[in-house]
């Protein structure tokens, strides 16, 4: 359910105004039609969801109502991670064949492995057709100029500049390139909107400013898209990157195992849009399972409806949030991400990438020049989140702090796309746990005050 870029006027409001305006109702049972579907398609083709399906004692075509799929069983990351191994190199939740996918974001994982995440062509074109809707909710127009500023680099982000192109926008693939060349990508195309994440366009706008630039009269940024940290929907972070560049800021949500941004704030800014007509949301009590009230908080479990390459079946994403069904202003009926309050797990999100301890403990642990014990560290710095991994040498090593320090850093970039400052301390430096070590250190405090 989709119209091209070229189907009315620019001035429009909504991208498919049939979908994006229908009574909740219908809402209610395009999902379940959706869900049908798709759990008949996963049973019948993937080896993982027939196996686990049939142990639980359910099938799809006990399915009458949405509140049906609370019988099915979970996943979770560790689910994807132990079925890529064990059934290489996509796993068992894969549903086509391998001539079928056309596609693959990764992302990493606590063994080093990325987590790949498959694409039909079809899956493709619906992911890209939701981030042109989401764009268009937003305020992006076919006479903007566009610069997307994420990474590339099999990041499921990376690809989201095609919905913007798809609406007629024109659009500059930026990437992660040094802060200096972005703004002169900016100033000489006077690029109208740009998406990164909060912390980086707090600190791009106070470089321009360090470089001599008027972000209102050099520059022609008005609106800009974040994602990848809480800050786009803070309102009062929100409101100080805005004052910063006299520019409107949209925050978006997205995970790396289904795709891109799934949810973005609409010009009336009043929570986040889910792509309702893709994913089903959950939001479960994380100890019993049992669903919260609307508008309650407890732990988002989503499952696609329309992706048929890895079907994603009550997937755990660890993200505690709220939502409500209530009308939004922009006449938009879809559910609204409200925020998400905190993580179940320490993972934590360095400059828009995920990070676990356990990603740096399998790189640690392999390292004999190292005693195998970490800290992770993290701080902010004129509104930039900064890492520092803290590692012991062995009591054997005798080479050199700085270039072990420089190994490290090289590994840890090459696994995670993380990039952190590394100390060598001397063996025995860090405190021990008997039962479970306190890897993390978070010093982030009053970091918008």
């Amino acid at each position: 359910m989709s119209i091209q870029p070229t189907a009315g006027p620019a001035h429009r409001p909504y991208w498919d105004e049939a979908l994006e305006t229908q009574p909740r109702a219908d809402w209610e049972a395009l999902k379940l039609r959706l869900l049908q579907d798709h759990l008949q398609h996963a049973y019948t083709h993937s080896p993982h969801y027939r196996a686990s399906f049939d142990a639980a004692g359910v099938h799809p075509s006990q399915v009458r109502s949405l509140d049906d799929l609370r019988r099915f069983p979970f996943i979770n990351k560790q689910t994807l991670r132990e079925r890529q191994l064990a059934v290489p190199p996509f796993g068992d939740l894969v549903a086509v064949p391998e001539r079928d996918i056309v596609y693959l974001s990764a992302s990493s994982g606590s063994t080093g492995v990325p987590t790949a995440s498959p694409f039909t062509a079809a899956d493709f074109d619906g992911w890209i057709d939701y981030e042109a809707r989401q764009f268009w909710s937003s305020g992006l127009r076919p006479e903007d100029r566009y610069a997307h500023a994420l990474n590339f680099s099999l990041f499921v982000g990376g690809p989201c500049v095609l919905g913007a192109q798809k609406l007629g926008a024109l659009s500059i693939h930026a990437g992660t390139v040094p802060s200096e060349r972005l703004l002169a990508i900016l100033r000489q195309f006077q690029v109208t909107a740009l998406w990164t994440t909060p912390s980086y366009a707090w600190y791009l706008g106070e470089t321009a400013i360090k470089e001599g630039l008027d972000l209102r009269k050099d520059l022609a940024v008005r609106r800009i898209f974040v994602a990848g940290e809480p800050g786009g929907s803070i309102p009062e972070t929100r409101q100080r990157i805005e004052d910063l560049w006299g520019a409107s800021v949209y925050d978006y949500y997205g995970l790396s195992d289904i795709f891109g941004s799934c949810a973005g704030m609409c010009e009336a800014k009043d929570g986040l849009h889910w792509a309702e007509d893709h994913i089903l949301v959950e939001v479960l009590d994380p100890d019993t399972g049992a669903p919260v009230p609307e508008g309650g908080r407890g732990e988002l479990v989503l499952t696609t409806l329309q992706k048929t390459a890895r079907p994603m079946i009550r997937f755990r994403t660890g993200d505690i949030v709220s939502f409500t069904a209530e009308p939004c202003s922009c006449g938009r009926t879809s559910i609204r991400l409200r925020g998400i309050h905190g993580r179940l797990d320490d993972m934590l999100i360095i400059k828009g990438v995920n990070i676990f301890p356990s990603d740096v403990e399998a790189l640690a642990r392999r390292d004999h020049d190292l005693s195998g014990e970490y800290r992770l560290v993290v701080e902010r710095d004129n509104h930039l989140d900064l890492l520092t991994v803290e590692l012991e040498r062995s009591h054997a090593f005798t080479g050199s702090d700085a270039e072990l320090a420089q190994r490290f850093a090289r590994q840890l970039k090459s696994v995670t796309g993380v990039s952190a400052r590394v100390q060598i301390l001397p063996a025995d430096t860090l405190p021990r746990a008997t039962h479970k070590a306190r890897r993390v250190e978070d010093r982030r405090t009053g970091v918008w005050a």
